[in-house]
């Protein structure tokens, strides 16, 4: 596992970048995992500035709210169009996410895994990570090598997400999401955290014990893993457990 830490949002994007640029030119026939929220915007705003280098690729959303209707701005289709498609010049047929509006979601889930399977499996899966340890929305207690699944939120994560919808009754309660086994088959996972509310779940995850209680800690797991903090979120580390970013590193391409 590298664990690099940056002075700046835009360092700690234009790091990310070089390390999913990287791997993704390694690949014939490149899939890309996509993650929502806050912490992968900078990392998407140097893609978007090096679209050039992106490779045509097919993408993959980690989750999606059960139960907003078509065309909701916070969708996670509509963030994704808006955050990912867009700016960086994706083709929206090459772009998936799971099917929230489906009559049976378990089924979508069951489709969605298959999708993703017939695609040859993710090569580079980008993540966030929640205050509580969640890693997509696979809250504490979510099996290891759980499946892409319907699940029920918890009461903080609605409370991190309340912010993006008009008061905390109207964020969902339940999502469809891939999970910790689904997402520890990508070939390369590329962690993004920022804010010393983070710090706890990075430092839990990255150095406690692998366990449910933190579903981030599967990254313990994984051989191919590079984790890009900012802002703080490093705080829990020990020191000379990661290594800085250059400054500028790859902003300035």
């Amino acid at each position: 596992m590298q664990v690099l830490v940056a002075s700046s949002a835009q360092d700690q994007g234009a790091a990310a970048a070089d390390a999913v640029l990287d791997r993704l030119a390694a690949c014939a026939s490149p899939v890309l995992g996509i993650a929502t929220g806050s912490s992968p915007l900078p990392l998407y705003k140097q893609l978007a500035r090096r679209s050039r280098e992106l490779p045509r690729l097919r993408a993959f959303a980690l989750d999606e709210y059960l139960g907003l209707p078509a065309g909701h701005p916070q969708s996670y289709r509509e963030v994704v169009r808006r955050e990912v498609v867009e700016p960086l010049g994706l083709d929206p047929a090459e772009v998936h996410v799971p099917d929230g509006a489906a009559p049976d979601p378990q089924r979508a889930a069951a489709a969605y895994e298959e999708l993703i399977r017939a695609a040859g499996g993710i090569d580079v899966q980008i993540l966030g990570i929640g205050s509580n340890g969640h890693l997509a929305f696979n809250e504490p207690g979510s099996a290891l090598d759980s499946r892409t699944r319907a699940v029920e939120l918890t009461h903080s994560t609605r409370e991190a997400n309340a912010r993006f919808f008009p008061s905390l009754g109207d964020v969902p309660i339940q999502a469809l999401t891939q999970g910790l086994g689904t997402i520890r088959e990508a070939r390369s996972l590329v962690l993004l955290a920022s804010g010393p509310e983070k710090a706890e779940a990075i430092a839990a995850a990255l150095t406690g014990p692998v366990t449910p209680e933190v579903p981030a800690s599967v990254l313990q797991l994984h051989p191919d893993v590079t984790v890009l903090l900012a802002g703080g979120a490093e705080t829990g580390l020990a020191p000379g457990s990661y290594r800085l970013v250059r400054e500028n590193s790859a902003a300035g391409r």
